[in-house]
Order: C-alpha cells, then structure tokens, then sequence
C-alpha cells in the first residue's frame, strides 16, 4: 500500500528494484524511496575533461575512457591483476594487488570502461588500484556519458552481486527522480534560501545526482551541506533553549569556609586559567538555571582540582555531589586524591564501585540515602537501581566520552535537575566541538602546572629494542619508575595479552632481574589491579607492564619512562593519553615509541606528530584531519545524525553559518509558527525527532 507521501513508498514499487535487490539495499539502510533519493555520489567523473591516454602526465590524477583489450593474474613476489585499456591513442595498464580472484570475474574483453586515479610511468603508463566505471551500456534515452559529469555511488560487494554497482543505481536514481522528484517539499526558511543564494531543495536533490554542470553541481552541495548542518544545530539550539528557558535548576548561591579553606590549603598554586575556570564553573552554579558545561583540558592541566572545587560549592550549599569514571582505577584514584584533601575540612567523601564487597557498598549506599555522604566518587555503579541520592546537586562525568548518552542521563536522573559538568582530557578541535558539544558551554584549560617539564618522545624501530630497555634499566636504577605498555585491540585480545604476560617474564627474568617488575591488564579483579597500582604509585614496584588500562587518570609523578611497545597500532590521542601519565613530578621525563615494520604511511605521520608535538589540541587537529569526524558521531555517544555530505573539518565555514542561522531562528521563533517556518518544524520533527530525544539527555 503506497502512502499519503508518495516519498515514503516503499522502494519495492520502484521500477528496476526486484525482491533480491530490496533486501539488499534495505540492509544499507534504504527502505523508501526518500532514503534512495538520499543515497548521494561519492565522487563524479567529469566526462567533458576525459584525457586521451598519449597525452597523459605522470603524477597527475586523470580519467580514461578506452575499451579492455586484455586482463590477467600476474605471479610474483606480490602477485598482481593487470588489465589493459585501448583508446585510440594508446595503452594505459590498470594494476590491483589485491582481489584478483573477484577482479577476473568482473571485466570483459570489449567493454567500455572509465578509469580514474593517479598517473605513473612503469614500463608505459599505469594506474595503481584505480577506481572504474562500466559506462558502455546505457541506453539511448538514459545515457549520461558523452559530455556529462556522471555520478559515482558507494557500493558493496552484495550490490553488485545485485547489479547495483555505480552504473546501476544510477540508473534506478534516474528513474526514481523522473518518478518522484515533483513530490520532494522544501525544509528552509525562504528568507536563508535567498540570503545564501541556494537553489530549492528538489532542484539540489536532482542537480546532486545528474548535474548539468560544474556550477550547478557545486550550488547543489553546498545547498545540502547546510541543509544536514542547519538541522544538527537546530537540535543543539533546542537543547540549550531548553535547559535556559524551561528547566528550574538550583542556584548554589554560597561560598563556605572549606572551600575557602581548600583553596588556600593546596600544596600548589592554581594556574590563572584554573581560576579563570573555576570563576565560570560558579557564574553557571549561582544561575536557578540548570549548568551544562564541559571542561576540556589537556592531559595534566589540572582538571581534577577544578571538580574538585565544584563539587566542595555544592556541598556547602547543602546538596551532594557525584564523580562518575569509566574505570575502577581512576574512581578509586579520584577517591583517595578527594579523600585526603577533604577529611580534614569534615565533608563525608564515600567511593561505590562494582567490585566492592556487598556489606561496603550496601553501607555506602544507606549513607547516600540518608545524606551523611557528602560526595560519591565511582564508575557505572552509580546509575545502578540501587543507588539514591537524598539532594544530589551536581554531577561530575569525568571522561564523558567513555560514556554513552544514557548512561549520562542514568546519572543526571538521580537528582532533580542537578548541574551538570562533564570532562574530558581529549583535546578536541572548535568545530568538532560546535557539533558533538554544541549544546554546552565551554571551559577549556589550556596550561599546565608551571613546574612541569615538557616530555621529550621519539620513536624508534625495533631493532633498537635492546638500547632502548638498558636506558630504561638505567633511569630506574637511579631511581625513576617506568610503564611498558602493550596493544590491546578486541580482535586480538588473547594475543596481546599474551605478548604483554611474556614480556612481563622476560623483564623479570632477564632484562631487569633484580628490579621490581609488575604486570597490570584489564582482565585482572580490581582488587588485583589497586593493590598492584598502590604498590607503583608506593615504588614497591619500579617498572609496571601494562596494557592500555593506565590511559587515563592515573598519576604517579615519579614515573618518568614509558616506552610503549606497537606504538603503530595505537591511535594518535590514545598515544598522547598515555604520554601524560609521565611528566608528572618535576624530573626530566620520556616517551618513547617503539614501532615495529612494516609502519603504515599513516602510522608514520602519527609517530612523526608526537614526536614533534605536545600540545593536545593540535594534536587532536592533525588527528581529526587523518581519520575524519566519522567516529566522533552515532547514537551510541551523542544522539547526533550521521552526515552524508557534510565534513565538519572540511565545511567548518558552512557549519558556523549554519550553527549562527539555527540558534538564531530558536531564539527568534521557537515554536516555529511565524513565516514559513512550520515547514522546518515539520522536518524537523519528522526527521529528528528520536534523535532530539537522546540528544535532550546528552
């Protein structure tokens, strides 16, 4: 049955679209033939710049169109499939190293092919892994060849299995658009279409699949681009909207002795921007409106000492407060770090955790109930069932991108709107944060404490393993502690434990006998793991092996080593995590990378950035600009929709327009009533409606 909206059909009633092919588009995700509209072209191939193959260069990116003359599985040290094209003018080899057995299946000989990808002179020219477009068998009425700029769509092995590679979606693109692009309605104010100069949204949709030309397509982008970001912002608008103008919080409206006391009491002094921090964190908590703040800072600024000072103001204004980490190690840490500093100024600091014994946590958990705990320090335990809070006012997310969405708002639900602060030592760059954050205010703290020595980092191959372990062997000698730290990826978890449990024995036995060597993974009790880190944080223990379960939090300012062994498997902001567990006390302190062949081109860039830079957000720029914003995204920790065509690195320019425009169209309008602005209310809340509802929670 076909419904009102006819772009909410089925794809079933499309034509070219059998049961075979239905089910396999419905598991990317296309079930209407709006989601097939929305299926846009990865790239194009712009058939009126197609390059005769006698005039091509080398080293330049180019596009052929000839017809397969020969192709063949050549045997070798690295065997390779080869496949010849002809276009008149001359030979162009296109090479693959991998997939030869599909590849030979894939081609014939005469048919027309366009090729396109980088230029080399091998024995005659020759592409390497080019991409490649069966063009020779349109018809005449759909023929989008000759002179055209032809879109190219993503595809998988299961399509064109189906006969929905490139050329045939492109085909029942065709169709569809002639079928059902009268019905496709506009979503922007008419005032921000003439304002930026952008084409409605049926003439886009139909200019980004089949564009006339070079212009048009780019007016079409741009125009969609906004169109995803505008909508994104559009729910970070309203959820800040919300939280200002319908949400009662608490005004924490006094400063007590103990904080005063606590202050003053530091073994250290604040750095200006701590309390520069710190004055925000209270502007927002004297506010009846409910505080949602973020607070960034790069490993080792001091983020700690700031919640710390948060969460001391809401006591003395006679709530409670909570810590949540993502780890038992780090709870445990923040713990005794709060514990000691607080004991004495008489505030009841208690930790909950899922290894504790069940008579602890049930007496922790009657004290939070009854208010004789002031604050409580812990890990997902704290959102179990279980756990009441008698006033909690101020939740604290240390790591928050450990967490998910809703395990955020299990915290926030146990009290009544409390103030919110999240924390995170990811640096991350300004426009990442307009999306993933663009609902929070901001603090960031970007100093360290000033008796700190930066920590110098090199890498190193292998074969310098053996130098490297009589360097570390001498530091801890004259008294320094050291982590080696191992892999641990989900795929090959037994394997790395094991390297990291054969290495622990070989350091024991042989590279340090006489030095106190432990091993710490995250596979151990937690009540193995804290006794092993009390004893290091004690110098019981002088070289802790490890895997990746000391990135965060830990911090034992006498250990000035780490060598991390692989590092070219590791991330690049998981590489600097784990540097700032050293550097921590006033001695000189290392990193080394220890990298084994073969290093990938991407790996070697990760490696040569932190050797060459400590500074986190820029590290964290580099990083964004090699992996893309992709993972920063999803359900699972933001509520944000996946973007289709717009790259926050890439279209930072179009973002602000878009974030400027969407915050101020809520604070203008918000029901969306005036002017034609019921048609962004209704897509909005026909596309993003769920998502607002987690979003709301994030």
């Amino acid at each position: 049955m076909v419904e009102k909206n006819p772009l909410k059909s089925s794809i079933r009633y499309l034509r070219g679209i059998g049961e075979q092919r239905e089910v396999f588009l419905e598991k990317m995700g296309v079930e209407t033939v709006e989601d097939l509209l929305e299926i846009y072209p990865r790239r194009y191939l712009d058939r009126r710049q197609v390059v005769p193959i006698r005039d091509l260069r080398a080293g330049t990116d180019a596009t052929v169109i000839g017809k397969v003359t020969s192709f063949r599985m050549l045997p070798g040290r690295k065997s390779r499939f080869v496949l010849r094209l002809y276009d008149g003018t001359g030979e162009l080899n296109c090479v693959w190293f991998k997939g030869g057995f599909y590849l030979k299946n894939k081609f014939q000989l005469g048919e027309e092919l366009a090729v396109s990808g980088k230029v080399r002179l091998f024995g005659g020219f020759q592409m390497t892994h080019p991409d490649t477009d069966r063009i020779s068998d349109f018809n005449d009425s759909e023929k989008l060849s000759t002179g055209k700029i032809l879109p190219q769509y993503p595809t998988t092995h299961d399509l064109v299995e189906a006969g929905l590679d490139s050329r045939g979606l492109r085909r029942i693109l065709y169709r569809a658009l002639l079928d059902y692009s009268s019905f496709i309605s506009e979503n922007l104010p008419e005032a921000l279409l003439r304002k930026y100069n952008f084409p409605g949204r049926r003439g886009a949709i139909n200019a980004v699949h089949f564009p006339v030309s070079g212009g048009q397509l780019r007016a079409a982008i741009q125009r969609l681009k906004f169109e995803e970001l505008f909508f994104m912002e559009l729910m970070l608008a309203y959820r800040r909207w919300s939280i200002r103008k319908k949400e009662k919080g608490i005004a924490f409206v006094r400063v007590g002795k103990r904080t005063r006391n606590l202050v003053e009491q530091l073994p250290f002094q604040l750095t200006e921007t701590q309390k520069r921090v710190i004055r925000e964190i209270w502007t927002d908590m004297k506010n009846p409106a409910p505080m949602n703040r973020l607070l960034q800072g790069d490993v080792g600024s001091g983020k700690t000492v700031v919640a710390l000072v948060a969460m001391l103001l809401a006591v003395e204004n006679g709530y409670q407060a909570a810590l949540m980490a993502p780890t038992e190690i780090l709870a445990e840490q923040h713990y005794l770090t709060f514990y000691r500093m607080l004991e004495h100024l008489g505030v009841k600091v208690a930790l909950l955790t899922g290894g504790q014994k069940k008579k602890q946590k049930e007496e922790t958990l009657k004290a939070l109930r009854e208010g004789k705990t002031d604050m409580a320090i812990g890990t997902h335990a704290l959102i179990q069932g279980t756990v009441a809070f008698r006033k909690l006012g101020l939740v604290v997310i240390d790591e928050q991108h450990r967490f998910g969405v809703l395990q955020r708002a299990g915290l926030r639900a146990k009290g009544t709107r409390p103030d919110v602060l999240v924390m995170t030592a990811t640096p991350i760059p300004r426009t990442l944060s307009l999306t993933v954050y663009g609902d929070l205010d901001i603090s960031i703290l970007d100093e360290k404490p000033a008796n700190r020595k930066p920590v110098i980092t090199t890498w190193r191959p292998e074969k310098n393993r053996e130098e490297i372990y009589k360097f570390v062997r001498k530091s801890v000698e004259a008294g320094r502690q050291a982590y080696v730290v191992f892999p641990l990826v989900e795929e090959s978890e037994k394997l790395d434990l094991r390297a990291a449990a054969e290495a622990y024995e070989a350091f024991r036995t042989g590279t340090f006998k006489g030095i106190s060597v432990g091993l710490i993974h995250g596979r151990m009790k937690a009540g193995e793991k804290e006794t092993l880190m009390e004893a290091f944080k004690q110098g019981k223990i002088q070289v802790l092996v490890c895997t990746t379960v000391i990135e965060v939090g830990v911090d034992v300012p006498n250990a000035a080593i780490m060598v991390i062994e692989h590092a070219e498997r590791f991330g690049l902001t998981q590489l600097h995590q784990l540097r700032g567990r050293v550097g921590r006390g006033t001695e000189q302190a290392y990193c080394i990378l220890l990298a084994y062949s073969p290093i990938s081109k991407d790996a070697r860039e990760r490696l040569q950035a932190m050797k060459s830079g400590a500074d986190g957000f820029k590290l964290a720029e580099v990083d964004l600009k090699m992996r893309g914003p992709g993972e920063y995204f999803g359900t699972r920790q933001h509520g944000l929709p996946n973007l289709k065509l717009a790259n926050v690195i890439e279209d930072a320019g179009l973002l602000l327009k878009a974030r400027q425009e969407a915050f101020q169209l809520v604070k203008s309008d918000p029901p969306l009533k005036m002017n034609d602005h019921p048609r962004v209310r209704e897509f909005f809340l026909e596309r993003y409606r769920d998502k607002y509802g987690l979003i709301k929670i994030g």
